[in-house]
């Protein structure tokens, strides 16, 4: 279980770069997620590592050793892919057992490797059948299975849930989470899905265009994002955002803006030392608002309630901006009502209109 290094990590195809220098290091024996949107370089960091891509600057280290040079058979890494790629004419403890076959592994230890990982996927009862009789997530463990009977250092998954219904989506990341205790490996998971990010990773790293914009642990980047992008990645349903300016009013901290007067709280304002303008960018997690409205209000027009059984997301308008406010299903709204709703003004994020940085 290496500490793994990316130093100055590059990588570009012609003219268009899509990775510009990486710095970043992944902890051994540690859950590590790559999260981001389509086009974020997250893959693409994880093929350079799996050596399916080429360095076009920069270099990885393996506890202090350069692999850049390495085929990648001998970076002692197994990967999971997105399509499970699996050989139809194999059956399940064939495909499971390939790379073992390869490595000259005696034929018992072979055995007793497939049954132990199979039986822990729960597809030990499966391992004569062949992929075109297993269902999606079935298929899916069988390539988990594939790369955990080699017992590599590092284990590598690029997007594995992605073709799978939600329903099994959400067993199959219980599997992963419980996967992930048994194990004492490096894992590096590749994700666009911010609630399996959350769900699983020791630490999340966010990336957009290439650039990580943060890393830490799922409730250091819910709770503390350090710019726009990551506050409103992070979270489900995602943060809203507001135009506003800062006021003082009779010596209290204000934020104002198009319909909303929201005082601040002291945590708040002693944040407001680093802005270099009154006009800010207001956040609003769904979950700030509140039918208490002994406090700080809004008055917001209800456009539809969605209903998820104990909680109802409701998308709203405030004049021409849509906020989502996320409340408890004991309380029904109706479509085109006007409501007014609280905020806990505690919760509330500032961020710099101009750069996007949380102030």
């Amino acid at each position: 279980m290496p500490e793994i290094v990316f130093d100055g990590v590059e990588k570009s195809y012609g003219s268009v770069r899509v990775l510009p220098p990486l710095d970043l290091t992944l902890h051994d024996g540690e859950f590590t997620v790559l999260v981001g949107p389509s086009g974020c370089g997250k893959s693409t960091t994880l093929r350079i590592l799996a050596g399916l891509e080429t360095l076009s600057g920069g270099e990885i280290y393996f506890d202090g050793k350069p692999i850049s040079a390495l085929e990648p058979k001998e970076r002692d890494i197994a990967m999971v892919f997105q399509d499970y790629a699996l050989y139809p004419h194999m059956n399940i403890a064939r495909n499971m057992s390939f790379a073992l076959r390869l490595a000259k592994t005696p034929k018992a230890e072979i055995d007793a490797k497939v049954q132990r990982v199979a039986d822990m996927l729960n597809i030990g009862h499966l391992l004569a059948r062949k992929p075109a009789e297993l269902s999606g997530g079935q298929r899916q463990r069988v390539a988990m299975g594939r790369a955990l009977v080699r017992d590599a250092g590092t284990f590598l998954f690029d997007e594995p849930l992605s073709n799978l219904d939600a329903k099994l989506r959400g067993k199959m990341r219980t599997e992963l989470a419980e996967m992930r205790d048994s194990i004492e490996k490096n894992m590096v998971y590749v994700t666009h899905d911010q609630v399996e990010a959350m769900t699983l990773g020791d630490r999340i790293v966010v990336m957009n265009e290439g650039v990580v914009q943060q890393q830490g642990t799922p409730e250091e980047l819910f709770k503390e994002p350090r710019n726009l992008f990551v506050a409103g990645f992070i979270g489900s349903p995602s943060m809203n955002f507001m135009e506003g300016a800062l006021v003082d009013i009779g010596g209290e901290m204000h934020v104002q803006g198009a319909g909303f007067d929201l005082p601040l709280d002291a945590t708040t304002r002693t944040r407001l030392d680093t802005a270099t303008d009154r006009n800010v960018t207001v956040g609003i997690r769904p979950s700030s608002f509140t039918t208490d409205t002994s406090g700080a209000t809004v008055e917001l027009r209800v456009i539809v309630a969605e209903y998820l059984g104990a909680q109802s997301v409701l998308v709203t308008k405030l004049g021409k901006t849509e906020l989502l406010v996320e409340t408890q299903s004991t309380a029904p709204f109706k479509s085109g009502v006007t409501q007014s709703f609280g905020v806990n003004t505690d919760e509330i994020m500032l961020f710099d209109r101009s750069t996007g940085l949380r102030l």
